[in-house]
């Protein structure tokens, strides 16, 4: 479209967003603030770099497809992220994996795992202006195969898992220290059965002690936070997870935590976005995961569909969506990845974008009269709004392509870089 044209579209989409008090200049200013946490395991299919096996193995987690051109070494997914971000209108964060430090070549177990295999990543930070977080390693590793990590019965392993919790804190708050913003560190495990569980109440006792070991130090709010997700099933624990989101809750709230809520990790028809209002009343902040089950949890590449639109709108309606740490986390191997993430990404921003151009000042002045007709025919009406003129206005003045360049841009990046990989 003619530059004149999209400027055009604009304008007129301001006007009609104006005729429901909709200021859309400053639903604008309020989207440049959201940043999200770019995922780096979707350039390699959740391989990791630690020199101990190339493929995710168990854990609760699989990637399907073996679509060509994944990353195979740190170079190349920093490559890959490189050009995912300038296909992102905004300023945005990339989340790390323990299992993804530069080892050099080497073969460093996870409880040896420090600060210093990071360092090479704070520098392509700061060369990139992108803002780290982290999460520790629990899954595929021999120590975990039996499905149990931080809550194993076996005082080795679990001490081998304690301490590797302990540095990849550790390597968070050297993050959040030469970045001078947090880094989030997230904690999640996979550990549960696969079938009938006689001792519930033991496995979790024996998680929150460890937690508490974990925790031990204390590290400045201004470097690190600490985040701990939950789940209701994964592969091999569906009959029990012993960090159900009841654990973690009770847990987080007496401990000063944050929640993690993964739009995966719940009952298909349950819905995180309704979540978010009671969370707030207990909770400073929270960190989100957005993901997309199919079924079950699933990890399918993240849409701008009905749940990451009611999230968004959820966020912007409790007034909490700056405390809210917005993090992606899906692995599609059958995709080009580049577009996976773009896909994703946009969505996301595109999910925000609608909320803030929600016209929730009359939405409620009708719910508090009690008109409910009226309440619903607008949101209706919402839906068909011209948001795409006012994204597409969004991601030109942030240098970033709108969405008909999209696919000829991945298109020849993987032409030119991953065709090259085969």
């Amino acid at each position: 479209m003619p530059k004149q044209s999209a400027e055009k579209a604009f304008e007129q989409a301001k006007e009609r967003y104006a005729d429901y008090g909709v200021d859309v200049e400053n639903a604008i200013r309020q989207l440049k603030k959201v940043s999200l946490s770019v995922h780096c395991w979707q350039t390699d299919d959740v391989a990791g770099f630690e020199n101990q096996d190339s493929a995710l193995h168990g854990g609760g987690t699989a990637v399907t497809g073996n679509y060509f051109g994944k990353a195979r070494n740190l170079a190349e997914m920093r490559a890959d992220l490189e050009k995912v971000f300038s296909l992102m209108p905004g300023s945005h964060r990339l989340a790390l994996h323990a299992i993804y430090g530069d080892f050099g070549g080497k073969s460093v177990d996870r409880d040896q795992v420090s600060p210093e295999h990071f360092a090479s990543w704070i520098s392509w930070a700061k060369k990139n202006k992108v803002q780290l977080d982290s999460n520790s390693t629990s899954f595929s590793h021999p120590k975990s195969d039996d499905g149990f990590s931080l809550a194993s019965r076996d005082k080795k392993k679990r001490q081998f898992w304690i301490e590797q919790h302990k540095r990849s804190r550790e390597i968070a708050a050297a993050l959040g220290q030469a970045q001078k913003t947090p880094c989030i560190h997230n904690i999640w495990i996979h550990d549960g059965d696969k079938d009938l569980t006689a001792d519930r109440y033991g496995y979790r006792k024996i998680l929150k002690d460890a937690l508490d070991e974990v925790f031990t130090v204390e590290y400045p709010k201004d470097r690190m936070r600490d985040a701990l997700e939950c789940k209701l099933f994964g592969l091999g624990s569906e009959a029990y997870t012993v960090g159900s989101h009841e654990f973690y809750y009770g847990y987080a709230l007496t401990r000063g935590k944050m929640l993690c809520y993964d739009m995966g990790h719940f009952h298909p028809t349950e819905s995180v976005a309704d979540k978010i209002s009671s969370a707030f009343l207990y909770f400073e902040e929270m960190l989100l995961h957005i993901s997309r089950p199919v079924r079950w949890d699933s990890d399918h590449v993240t849409i701008f569909n009905d749940d990451v639109r009611y999230l968004c709108e959820e966020l912007v309606r409790t007034g909490k969506w700056d405390k809210a740490w917005m993090g992606l986390d899906f692995f599609d191997g059958t995709m080009n990845r580049i577009g996976a993430y773009t896909i994703g990404s946009r969505g996301v921003l595109k999910g925000m974008l609608a909320a803030f151009l929600e016209p929730l000042k009359k939405l409620r002045e009708y719910e508090e009269k009690g008109n409910r007709f009226a309440r619903l025919a607008l949101m209706e009406e919402f839906k068909t709004l011209p948001l795409g003129a006012v994204w597409d206005y969004y991601c030109e003045s942030m240098k970033a392509p709108v969405d008909r360049d999209i696919i000829k841009n991945i298109l020849a990046y993987e032409q030119d870089v991953c065709r090259r990989r085969v």
